[in-house]
């Protein structure tokens, strides 16, 4: 391969196959060790590298526009679909029409408007078609997640399109990048969206086409011109819903925590669990509700109730009920946790991850632990500090003053409307957007 630095690739290869958890614990499919990795998928990438690449360098088109009262084609999953962003743009969208007229696209259609606004997040089932409709007309993205890597790698390797993985991976991480995709299609690594896929967002195409970004945290806003992304990016806050009318469900016992959402691998369920049952040696009565898709897979402890997936009206009466939301995230994929903003807006104290948005929130409202060694330990520590009654009320009432400044839902579409009118307003409707984030 002319121009390669052979020595320093396969060098930057050991050490990114090392970094995907090809261990002894995890072997190797096809060939024992390391070497027997790089050797294979060396052999394979000079079989199946094409004799040249070619690369799109064509800008987005522009968008339609009209003038300053510019219509808007929404695409987003939308209820009873079973996702945050649905329910997100059920809350959005009424206050949106209020300021702009909006068309909002059903599953797999086409909406009509001079400006495109696609939702974009990582369940390739819920957004899969909205990514076929980006690439079809370029537009607006909202990005709720920045690490696309599951959605990417559904959306080439489960089309039987390896290729198109193989050049995303490039794309992100250079030739080691499509050396490890390789090893991954041949089974000699362990699959990088399970492993690593914070290290491979792989959102290249979808900034590639955006003509904007709306973002929720200043952490995706610096990541989007990290990838070097030169468009407008808006920071608008992720909306608040106003809490329902229900009554609390609590469970018996003191203090009262809650974990709710989807539960997976990057819920860090096994350090709650541990920390909460370190907890419990001096605090007998403490319970702890766990509560999401998935909580089944974990196993009960003393004082922790689980429950699988609930809906709209039960998350309300459980959120109602625990004196404190656990809100753990490592590794992020860029993501607004839903779930804590509606704790904020009932006044529950966080324990959240230090990481990504939860890590901007503020000291006033969530108590923030490091994902690292001491996090079991700071854990325990979070839950004694949000035993004391007093401290979770002077939480509370940061927590709802927060929403009503930050997250209220007439404000975030207000921002939103700005947004979406910018590309046909120019200079003038930028100042409007200014003004209105001061």
């Amino acid at each position: 391969m002319p121009g390669e630095d052979i020595p320093a690739l396969y060098a930057r290869l050991q050490e990114e196959v090392g970094r995907s958890a090809v261990t002894g614990d995890r072997p190797l499919l096809r060939r024992p060790g390391v070497k027997g990795a790089l050797a294979y998928s060396v052999k394979k990438l000079l079989r199946s590298l094409p004799r040249s690449e070619q690369r799109a360098n064509k800008s987005p088109h522009s968008v339609r526009v009209r003038g300053p009262r510019a219509t808007v084609a929404y695409y987003s999953p939308m209820p009873p679909e079973r996702s945050g962003i649905a329910d997100y743009s059920a809350l959005l969208l009424p206050a949106l029409r209020r300021r702009i007229e909006v068309d909002v696209a059903a599953r797999e259609q086409h909406a009509h408007g001079d400006v495109a606004l696609y939702h974009v997040g990582n369940d390739p089932e819920l957004h899969g078609w909205i990514i076929d409709r980006l690439r079809r007309e370029p537009g607006i993205v909202v990005l709720h997640d920045f690490v696309l890597h599951h959605l990417v790698a559904s959306l080439t390797l489960g089309r039987k399109d390896r290729r198109g993985y193989l050049a995303a991976l490039e794309r992100d991480a250079g030739l080691p990048g499509r050396l490890l995709g390789l090893g991954v299609i041949d089974g000699c690594i362990p699959p990088l969206w399970e492993v690593r896929p914070e290290d491979f967002p792989l959102c290249g195409e979808v900034l590639d086409l955006a003509t904007g970004v709306i973002v929720h945290s200043r952490f995706v806003e610096r990541r989007v011109r990290e990838h070097g992304y030169d468009g407008p990016v808006w920071r608008i806050p992720h909306p608040a819903w106003t809490p329902p009318a229900v009554p609390p469900e609590r469970p018996d016992g003191d203090p009262v925590f809650g974990a709710f959402g989807n539960v997976n691998a990057s819920k860090r369920v096994p350090q709650l669990l541990e920390a909460f049952a370190r907890f419990r040696e001096t605090h007998s009565t403490a319970r702890l509700v766990l509560a999401g898709a998935n909580a089944q897979r974990h196993r009960l402890a003393d004082g922790v109730l689980r429950e699988g997936y609930v809906d709209e009206k039960r998350l309300w009466e459980l959120l109602a009920g625990v004196d404190a939301v656990v809100s753990l995230r490592s590794p992020t994929m860029g993501e607004t946790s839903g779930v804590a903003i509606r704790a904020l807006t009932v006044g529950k104290p966080l324990l959240a991850s230090d990481v990504g948005w939860f890590a901007e929130l503020s000291d006033d409202v969530a108590l923030k632990v490091a994902p690292n060694d001491t996090e079991i330990d700071r854990l325990v520590a979070g839950m004694e500090t949000l035993s004391d009654s007093s401290v979770r009320d002077r939480m509370a009432a940061s927590a709802r003053e927060l929403v009503s400044a930050e997250h209220d839902v007439e404000r975030v579409a207000d921002l939103y409307a700005a947004a979406l009118r910018a590309p046909a307003g120019g200079e003038v409707v930028a100042r409007e957007l200014d003004e209105v984030q001061l």
